[in-house]
């Protein structure tokens, strides 16, 4: 997919620069060329010479270099190119592209380009949480910039953890060529968006919590990845999009109606709320059961010590629930199935006692790494049949299922 596509990797000083060392590696191993830029800061954590082994190409350092400028050579970076990608960009870094300055041969060529822009964040979640970090995302994201990332987890550097990790490597990869697929696939945004456009789409995504008392609650280890990327998807190929979202440390997606549950209960009066639709994928991971009466204080132990005993009682099952509405039904309904065993068989059986059209059934158990996890592996089960995907980036599972959707949704009704 990537064969002959030349990508301006941009790399940005912070400690994730060193996962851009096994990016150059992955985009190359899919036939890209990349040309390397580095800011100083970058030059700080990994040497121009590892990075122009790994790439076998000159790495760009200096905007002042009377060599490369003869021939104004960060106009050439910026244009002579099919995609510049920021690995790992910094908060400093992106403050200066929202504001226009251009003081090193990074933001020069980032303020000079027309071509398309995918940035990978990587900063301390503290930062990434201030409000002018996200002004600046939020005007970024408004002059056409695109984003893959942060992910949620420890920083290298402090030992904290929290949003605001640079996606891993094959992640980035994925997502960079969905961008190129969209961009062959398809003569202009416009027409790419056309795919799905006048269609409606509700999407659920991460866990649901369950309250026991007003310090506990029941809850599983959804992160909400592949429902965000579902619904991030479907607006970047025009749908309108309600995406009706369980308590996660991911930020909404791009040009999405986002309401924001904590309960089952929540959820499902939400999902009747955006309906009626032209599809509805069930992505979230909805606990079975909620306590039968939730304590309004916090639940002590008792004089001898041992437990409370808890009483549950069953969740409204939400796919089952519009599978069988007579009115709220959509034209296609989508589930999920995340099992640990016997995955064809509750597959499809879940396909049949909830009325869905399709399941993306999947293997959760601990060894896979999916749950919480940046890939999945899926299976599509319908009542034709079984797709088995291949090992991919969520980002990559998300595109390739709305793809499909669209060429469902194109086709006339039986």
């Amino acid at each position: 997919m990537l064969n002959g596509k030349r990508i301006v990797l941009i790399i940005s000083g912070g400690i994730a620069a060193y996962k851009s060392l096994d990016l150059i590696r992955r985009l190359r191993e899919r036939g890209a060329r990349v040309i390397p830029v580095m800011t100083k800061g970058a030059q700080q954590f990994i040497t121009p010479l590892a990075v122009g082994a790994l790439s076998t190409e000159k790495v760009f350092t200096e905007l002042f270099d009377r060599e490369a400028e003869q021939d104004v050579g960060h106009i050439r970076l910026a244009r002579d190119n099919d995609l510049i990608l920021i690995a790992p960009a910094t908060a400093d870094l992106m403050a200066k592209m929202a504001h226009g300055i251009a003081d090193d041969l990074a933001t020069a060529v980032l303020l000079a380009t027309d071509k398309p822009v995918l940035v990978a964040p990587a900063m301390n979640p503290k930062m990434w949480d201030n409000a002018a970090t996200q002004r600046n995302i939020a005007q970024l994201q408004a002059d056409g910039i695109h984003f893959v990332g942060p992910e949620r987890g420890e920083m290298a550097e402090s030992g904290e953890a929290g949003l605001g990790r640079m996606s891993e490597p094959l992640n980035i990869v994925a997502a960079v060529e969905n961008f190129i697929s969209r961009e062959t696939d398809f003569s202009s945004a416009e027409e790419q968006k056309a795919s799905l456009t006048g269609r409606r789409v509700v999407i659920t995504s991460g866990p649901t919590h369950e309250p026991i008392d007003p310090v506990r609650y029941i809850a599983n280890r959804s992160s909400g990845k592949q429902g965000h990327a579902i619904a991030a998807a479907a607006a970047r190929a025009g749908a309108t999009v309600a995406l009706i979202s369980g308590p996660v440390n991911l930020p909404d997606p791009e040009g999405v109606q986002t309401v924001h549950v904590e309960s089952a209960s929540e959820m499902l009066q939400a999902v009747k709320d955006a309906l009626p639709a032209d599809v509805a994928i069930m992505a979230a991971a909805v606990a079975d059961w909620r306590i039968a009466s939730e304590s309004d204080q916090k639940i002590k132990k008792d004089a001898t010590g041992a437990p409370p005993a808890l009483s549950l009682t069953e969740n409204p099952d939400i796919l089952a629930t519009i599978g069988h509405h007579d009115t709220l039904r959509p034209l296609l309904l989508v589930g999920f199935a995340a099992e640990t065993q016997n995955l064809e068989a509750n597959a499809r059986s879940k396909l049949q006692r909830k009325r869905a059209d399709w399941i993306v059934a999947n293997d959760v158990s601990p060894e896979t790494g999916i749950m919480g996890g940046d890939h999945n592996m899926v299976r599509i089960v319908s009542k034709t049949g079984i797709e088995d995907w291949p090992h991919m980036g969520k980002s990559e599972v998300a595109e390739r299922l709305v793809t499909r959707i669209a060429d469902f949704l194109s086709k006339p009704t039986p």
